[in-house]
């Protein structure tokens, strides 16, 4: 028997099959070959067809059975990643209305700023844990006042995870998890945020049933069945965001273990019990995809935007072909890499900085004696002290760091980076050859609640290796400690 997981992101979606027995992986592909259209008719704006996502996932579902060469009728259910705060409207008939006002849209920035303002922090914080931001309540809100005649035919507003649900089995339902991330949970009162909906003047109506994970939520008919090329009947199981999805596939379930990816954009997600946060204006908390009332797991989310795309940009500009040949390069010079910093927020607004631009700043350069390596070490420890910068606003609110686990991608293929956050925080960084759609996959079996079983099939089948911290940290934490000053300089002058 086999459970099949997507992970609908904005440039493909991504299907995995695995076995049901031991959730080892049986393949794995995308769709399209190249990204999908992103439309943007103004300025910031980011929109999608949610029909093209369906079709992408069809295509590649029939492809993942044929290429698997499995029986169809063994898959026996569905799991679901997507990404996050994206808006789907569709009408009775269930037809989309509209795009969808997808994650890296940011037309409605005013608007959850206007409300933080007027409700007041106190209100958003303790029962939100969040601002109400530029998620996909405020992106309702913009439909409402700028698109009216759009607006009066909703019958139901989704999350990008929802409509796939919905387009596979002919039912509208949504998590709390997904309600959390359209910042529409409110956790103290454990229920929608009628009050939020209210101030805003949406309908409650327009919220779908909600539905729990790892639960029967809803079955395929015969029109998802034989679009997709999946059974009649079996069950959509489980759905979350991306990240959180990200986090589980990871093995990160319980408070203090936290999950972080070292793309493009860094994130650090970090797993607590606590229903409170003093940091809502650079951290983001969502419910986790285990959460129940009487064990509430909250995902506290910060986003390192100038990350990966430093060193990317290095490579780029610097003539070594590979990031094999930058890293040992940066390899043969010492730790704090001579006294070169590289302060590496060069990729716009950073919300852990309050929204401020910093900037990319390279620093303290010797053209008499530094070279390409002191460049790289530089970029490599710069963007790990922007990690272990981010984990202290973490810990500070409320977060504990017992370990870290991470996919297998670029940044933490470089010894220097991992090694340098591992010694810094004092914990071992656990690296593991997954994806979100394996992990989406997976999560169907956790119906039967069996989370150490879960666990130990990860380790077995994805782990790699684990970083260690270093005995010597000294040098490290002088050289943090340096960066951090240069830095603290350049947000305060």
């Amino acid at each position: 028997m086999y459970y099949i997981g997507y992970d609908l992101g904005s440039s493909s979606v991504k299907v995995a099959i695995v076995e049901a027995a031991t959730g080892k992986k049986i393949i794995s592909l995308n769709e399209p070959a190249n990204e999908m259209e992103i439309i943007a008719y103004h300025k910031d704006w980011a929109e999608q067809d949610p029909e093209m996502w369906w079709e992408y996932c069809c295509i590649a579902t029939k492809r993942a059975i044929k290429e698997a060469g499995i029986d169809a009728s063994k898959i026996t259910g569905v799991g679901i990643s997507y990404q996050m705060h994206g808006l789907v409207v569709v009408n009775k008939e269930g037809k989309s209305l509209r795009n969808s006002i997808i994650w890296c849209d940011s037309r409605a920035v005013e608007i959850g700023d206007h409300a933080f303002e007027e409700i007041g922090e106190e209100q958003c914080t303790s029962h939100l844990l969040n601002s109400p931001g530029n998620f996909t309540a405020s992106k309702l809100v913009w439909v409402k006042d700028n698109e009216p005649e759009i607006y009066n035919q909703i019958h139901k507003y989704m999350l990008p995870g929802d409509f796939i649900a919905f387009k596979l089995t002919g039912e509208i339902n949504t998590t709390k998890n997904g309600l959390s991330e359209g910042m529409l949970w409110d956790y103290k009162e454990n229920e929608v945020a009628e009050w939020l909906l209210r101030y805003y003047g949406i309908d409650y109506s327009l919220t779908p049933t909600i539905v729990e994970n790892f639960t029967n939520q809803c079955f395929l008919d015969e029109k998802g069945a034989a679009a997709s090329g999946l059974p009649v009947g079996i069950p959509v199981v489980y759905r979350a965001g991306d990240q959180p999805n990200n986090a589980l596939s990871l093995n990160i379930l319980k408070p203090g273990e936290v999950a972080a990816t070292g793309g493009t954009s860094g994130v650090i997600y970090a797993v607590t019990d606590q229903l409170k946060s003093k940091e809502s204006s650079r951290i983001n908390s969502f419910v986790h995809v285990n959460y129940t009332q009487s064990k509430p797991t909250v995902g506290k989310l910060l986003c390192i935007n100038g990350s990966g795309i430093q060193y990317r940009w290095l490579r780029n500009h610097c003539g070594l072909d590979s990031y094999e040949n930058m890293n040992q390069k940066a390899e043969e010079i010492a730790v704090g890499s001579d006294g070169v910093m590289v302060i590496p927020f060069g990729n716009g607004a950073e919300r852990m900085f309050n929204n401020k631009t910093i900037g990319s700043h390279f620093l303290n350069l010797n053209l008499n004696k530094h070279s390409h390596g002191h460049l790289y070490r530089a970029t490599l420890e710069g963007i790990a002290f922007s990690f272990v910068y981010g984990m202290e606003i973490l810990k500070n609110d409320n977060a504990q760091i017992n370990v870290i686990r991470a996919g297998n991608d670029n940044l933490f293929r470089s010894e220097i980076f991992s090694n340098t956050v591992a010694t810094l925080i004092g914990h071992e960084i656990e690296i593991y050859n997954t994806t979100g759609a394996v992990g989406a996959a997976r999560a169907v079996g956790l119906i039967d609640g069996d989370y150490e079983t879960f666990g130990n099939n990860i380790i077995k089948n994805d782990h790699v290796m684990t970083y260690m911290p270093l005995q010597n940290s000294q040098p490290y934490q002088e050289a943090y400690q340096n960066w951090k000053k240069e830095l603290e300089y350049i947000i305060n002058k």
